[in-house]
């Protein structure tokens, strides 16, 4: 148990700033309540850079908290990070403020305070959504995150983005909802057990039955693919991303979108290990699907933001199929996806903004010769976009090349159909490139305004971060390796190392002895 309650704090910190931001007064063209709410913000990076400071890579759930919350019903406020809650802790503690900069002008024109202020919200809840190691705890927070998200969606953004926040809300509520059956069927099965617990540790360790484990793995897993998102459950994420401003598109397809995978590893394969072993095949075809037809449609789309929302839908793909391979490749891929899948997506979104704040637009087809006036906004979102198509040097190939390993481990077809995807990603990405950002002048034959210090700053952070862990992605796997190789241990899976002889030695003489 740990001494200082760090997670606490962790969590705390935003959701505190978030009240301070909201009712601070709210003189015309102040700047505090931006100023402030970016101060909580940085605060928060800090508290999540001292937290890894702290963290062992060895393994193990750290930095814990526990303490009773509802003793008849054997509920918890209980903490604590492995290495997959870490990375995810850290990627958001890194957004939030990158977000908040890139989005200082964004609602100026609404109530740019409770714009801050939900950011700030869902930044804090989210943060508990990785840290609980409570299944009930993480459901109250879990259904918490959609309140920010609701407003953030509906209060802010393009017009038709009062239906877009309804059909999101709607969408996740109803996959929270099937998730509440399974979570009262949690406690059913540890009662009939002998003592009631949503403990993590204890949940872990529980004999179900079969058809209890399968019923109960659906429950999760419909919500995580709804979540995610994950074919067929996905309609709501490009009409979401495309009203809904960039900052908050960013916010929830780099972090709130997370949980889904997230909640698929910590909880389907931590608690149901057998029944997602059974649930596999299925899983398999589905991530496949979203791959490819996330891709094609990406390729067909019009509008900017809603492309960059759908390439999510494929990357969302790999990630869940690396997961259900059943392998520490597709298990370490997927993990290091998810960071690398935040880094480039929010780099995307934020760059898409600024151009569509200049050209007044977002449709690709009013758009052209962008890089002649703005080189350097130009050159940032090809970089962001070679890194989302896998180009070897960036973060996110590191990645899909993990994944494909295991998916090819898996079976030739699934590895072969999600090569597919790479190849299509080429597409929807250098096209949408070259019809946005090449050819000659601009339409209406006014130059396009470059990037100021403010919005190179705002992505400049995610730009090295893709250049370095493309080239040295090791500090992520250490930190995931070990929380990887523990559920893996914990489902029954292990992967047969290579085989590789001693320097000197024989390897013919070697395989006789």
């Amino acid at each position: 148990m740990n001494e200082f309650p760090w997670l606490t704090v962790l969590v705390a910190v935003p959701l505190v700033g978030a009240l301070l931001v909201a009712f601070l007064p709210k003189a015309p063209g102040s700047a505090l309540p931006k100023l402030v709410g970016l101060g909580v913000s940085v605060l928060t990076l800090a508290l999540g850079l001292a937290i890894a400071a702290q963290y062992d890579n060895g393994g193990g759930m750290q930095l814990t908290e526990s303490h009773e919350w509802i003793h008849a019903f054997g509920v918890h406020y209980a903490l604590g990070v492995d290495g997959l809650g870490l990375l995810l802790i850290l990627l958001t503690v890194l957004l939030v403020p990158i977000v908040l900069l890139g989005s200082w002008h964004d609602a100026d024109d609404a109530n740019p305070a409770a714009f801050f202020a939900w950011a700030l919200a869902l930044e804090g809840l989210s943060l508990a959504v990785f840290a609980a190691t409570d299944v009930f705890l993480f459901y109250v927070v879990f259904e918490a995150t959609l309140i920010p998200a609701y407003f953030l969606i509906g209060g802010f953004g393009r017009e038709g983005r009062a239906f877009a926040a309804l059909k999101f809300l709607m969408y996740q509520l109803g996959g929270g909802l099937v998730m509440l059956a399974s979570v009262i069927g949690l406690y059913v099965v540890s009662a009939q057990a002998g003592r009631p617990s949503y403990l993590l540790s204890d949940l872990a360790n529980l004999d179900m039955s079969t058809n209890a484990e399968r019923w109960l793995f659906v429950g999760f897993f419909i919500a995580f693919a709804v979540k995610a998102p994950l074919f067929p459950v996905h309609t709501w994420l490009a009409d979401t991303t495309e009203k809904a401003t960039p900052g908050t598109s960013v916010l929830l397809v780099c972090v709130l979108d997370k949980i889904g995978t997230f909640g698929m590893l910590r909880f389907c394969l931590g608690l149901f290990p057998e029944a997602s072993q059974w649930a596999t095949p299925v899983v398999i075809v589905l991530a496949l699907i979203s791959i490819v037809y996330g891709a094609f449609i990406a390729i067909g789309q019009d509008d900017l933001l809603r492309l960059i929302g759908l390439t999510s839908l494929s990357h969302f793909g790999f990630i869940t199929l690396g997961i259900f391979a059943f392998s520490s490749q597709g298990a370490s891929g997927s993990i290091l996806y998810m960071v690398n899948h935040g880094i480039g997506t929010a780099a995307l979104f934020l760059l898409a903004g600024f151009l569509i704040k200049r050209r007044g637009t977002s449709l690709i087809s009013e758009m052209r010769g962008v890089e002649r006036t703005a080189p350097v906004l130009a050159g940032l979102f090809l970089v962001a976009g070679l890194a989302t198509l896998g180009l070897p040097g960036l973060s996110q190939f590191v990645s899909e090349i993990l994944v494909l390993i295991a998916a090819f481990d898996h079976a030739w077809w699934a590895g072969a159909i999600a090569v597919s995807g790479i190849v299509l990603a080429a597409v929807y990405v250098l096209w949408a490139y070259q019809r946005v950002f090449t050819g000659p002048d601009t339409p209406d034959g006014l130059p396009v305004r470059d990037l100021d210090r403010r919005e190179t700053g705002a992505v400049a952070p995610l730009i090295v971060a893709l250049v370095v862990f493309g080239f040295f992605p090791m500090p992520l796997l250490n930190v995931s390796n070990p929380a990887v190789y523990d559920l893996l241990q914990h489902v029954g899976v292990s992967d047969d190392p290579p085989v590789v002889p001693a320097a000197g030695t024989d390897s013919h003489e070697e395989g006789q002895q």
